[in-house]
């Protein structure tokens, strides 16, 4: 083997080492992103201005209607669901925040707030059922969750940004709007709950 053929032989696997090192990177850095960071198609909102500009229903809104299948093929229609305070929280699977906000909803809401005249209807945005299925099995839910994979009724509410969440009272209206999710938003929307029920 000659020299120049060494060389090159070396060449290569020093350019594979560092494409391998550049994919080890981009792979930890995926999995530490801030998680109260809000999740998009692309990118996070950079300013407020950017969370008003995509936000197309406010507090003292009057929710927009819509049907949505759930996860176990039936129906429901948002404006039958009157004379109950709703949680509506727009999320997906691949959605850091999303996912804590799921985490939060069977114990910080479901759990803490049974018996009480509350529908949590989480609606899976833009995803295919065996996706939401998967996820829901491996995660362990159990809670009724909906899909909404032609985005019908999420942009009835937003243009981008989620997770979204909306408290809507007992005679539809908006009393709490929420982009993104951290413990203090979980504080809030059981806030608004409490005030709605």
């Amino acid at each position: 083997m000659s020299i120049n053929t060494k060389h090159k032989k070396r060449g290569s696997i020093f350019s594979l080492a560092i494409m391998l090192l550049t994919l080890i990177a981009l792979v930890v850095a995926i999995l530490f992103w801030p998680a109260e960071a809000v999740a998009t198609d692309n990118f996070a909102p950079t300013t407020q201005d950017d969370v008003a500009a995509t936000t197309l229903i406010h507090e003292g809104d009057t929710a927009p209607d819509f049907s949505v299948e759930m996860m176990d093929g039936s129906k429901v229609t948002l404006s039958e669901l009157r004379g109950k305070v709703v949680l509506l929280s727009f999320w997906a699977t691949w959605c850091p925040p999303c996912r804590q906000e799921m985490a939060h909803l069977q114990k910080g809401v479901i759990d803490h707030f049974a018996g009480k005249d509350l529908v949590v209807l989480p609606v899976s945005r833009g995803e295919k059922r065996e996706t939401v299925e998967a996820f829901l099995k491996k995660m362990g839910y159990t809670f009724p969750v909906a899909l909404d994979g032609d985005q019908s009724a999420y942009k009835k509410y937003a243009s981008n940004y989620i997770p979204r969440s909306f408290v809507i009272n007992k005679e539809g209206k908006v009393v709490y709007v929420a982009v993104g999710y951290d413990e203090t938003i979980g504080e809030e929307i059981n806030a608004a709950i409490s005030a709605a029920l």
